[in-house]
């Protein structure tokens, strides 16, 4: 069983404004990079799935000479709302790690 930590020596999310959430994975080597990208566990349903939206408005975006991915989208509620549970969205990849990519 393969984690997100078997590729990535980083993996956060933060804010992108008040409106976006970021995830950052940037991976331990260039073979990890490439294994992981072609797993396509990182995709726009998996993140649609786990945040509540839409897939098309998640972007998901390879960064092949930096060795890491960055996905971006709507953050659940806005940054500092009364139901905003992670202010900075420094907690939101937490359901991303225990996760099996195959």
């Amino acid at each position: 069983m393969a984690t997100l930590l078997d590729y990535c020596s980083l993996v956060r999310s933060k804010n992108a404004g008040p409106f976006t959430l970021t995830f950052d994975f940037m991976c331990h080597d260039e073979a990890a990079y490439d294994a992981l990208v072609a797993t396509g566990f990182l995709d726009e349903q998996l993140f649609a799935t786990l945040y509540g939206t839409e897939p098309d408005r998640v972007l998901v975006v390879n960064h092949p000479l930096a060795l890491a991915v960055k996905v971006s989208l709507p953050r659940p509620t806005v940054q500092g709302d009364l139901h905003d549970t992670d202010c900075y969205a420094g907690q939101q990849y937490a359901p991303l790690m225990d996760m099996e990519i195959t």
